[in-house]
């Protein structure tokens, strides 16, 4: 039976033939969280020099710290051994180069409706964005000091992080 999905389980059945990852562990081998966008130009662990098994991803549209990153930040630090937390959005993103109607427009467009109910997070000041997001994981109560919380910008057209908070 034929469907959409069968390259994709293709894939899956070689990546599977060859897999070695049987027995890692759930926790983040090298204490670090990243909270990024969802762009399909990031690769998280080949920007932070890492592995799989190293560190504990949060993707979303934007890199925010939503309610739902926030979430997986406690429990990635309380249960992970996560120590160091990066807030890692990015250069040309649409949620921070489009505005709220804009994006609205395209979304009713390509779905045919009306979507003025629907609420995406647009930011209008990336870098004052990332410092109030490093402040709000700063001072979430079940964060502790201890754990390094950094604020970066990633440079799609260079792959460079530069650090701002």
């Amino acid at each position: 039976m034929s469907n959409e999905f069968d390259d994709i389980l293709d894939a899956n059945r070689q990546f599977a033939d060859g897999f070695s990852l049987e027995g890692l562990s759930g926790v983040a081998g090298k204490g670090v969280a990243v909270v990024t966008c969802m762009d399909s130009r990031i690769d998280p662990l080949a920007v932070l020099g890492l592995q799989v098994g190293d560190v504990k991803v949060v993707r979303n549209p934007g890199g925010r710290i939503t309610d739902n990153a926030m979430e997986a930040l406690v429990l990635a630090v309380h249960l992970l051994e996560v120590e160091r937390i990066l807030v890692v959005p990015h250069t040309r993103c649409a949620m921070s180069s489009s505005t709220l109607e804009e994006v609205r427009r395209r979304v009713g467009e390509s779905a045919g409706q009306d979507v003025a109910w629907q609420e995406f997070g647009m930011v209008t000041d990336q870098e004052a964005t990332l410092r109030d997001d490093v402040h709000k994981v700063r001072a979430h109560p079940l964060i502790p000091d201890t754990v390094a919380v950094g604020g970066f910008v990633y440079d799609v057209d260079t792959g460079r992080l530069n650090r701002l908070a």
